[in-house]
């Protein structure tokens, strides 16, 4: 994979937490209610935007193995239609910092601010 095409690759972090589902783990995942804080296995899931068909397929792979390189699990798994790739909530932060250190952009959710 051109390392241009990672330099112009977005991803944005989904909003829920989520956990794999009984008895498909590394395939399967769910999200996780608020008030359930009693698992702690929390996943954070990435997805990647801008890209669709077999061009994502490669691009998601090529991430997953830019964080194994540092020993970071992660899966490429099919989350509400898409995929998406998933890593351990405590290795978001270095997950996070591989991706951009690796010229992937991190878009951040904007909420708005009724004082401004």
């Amino acid at each position: 994979m051109s390392l241009n095409i990672l330099q112009l690759s977005i991803v944005h972090r989904l909003p829920h937490s989520y956990r794999w589902r009984t008895g498909f783990t590394g395939s399967r995942v769910e999200p996780i209610l608020k008030n359930d804080d009693n698992d702690e296995n929390h996943l954070i899931g990435l997805k990647l935007l801008g890209y669709d068909g077999e061009k994502i397929v490669s691009v998601m792979d090529t991430l997953s193995q830019m964080l194994s390189d540092i020993d970071v699990v992660s899966s490429v798994v099919e989350c509400e239609g898409e995929l998406c790739l998933f890593v351990s909530q405590d290795d978001e932060p270095a997950a996070t910092c591989r991706l951009k250190n690796c010229g992937v952009a991190i878009a951040e959710s904007i909420f708005s601010n009724p004082l401004f």
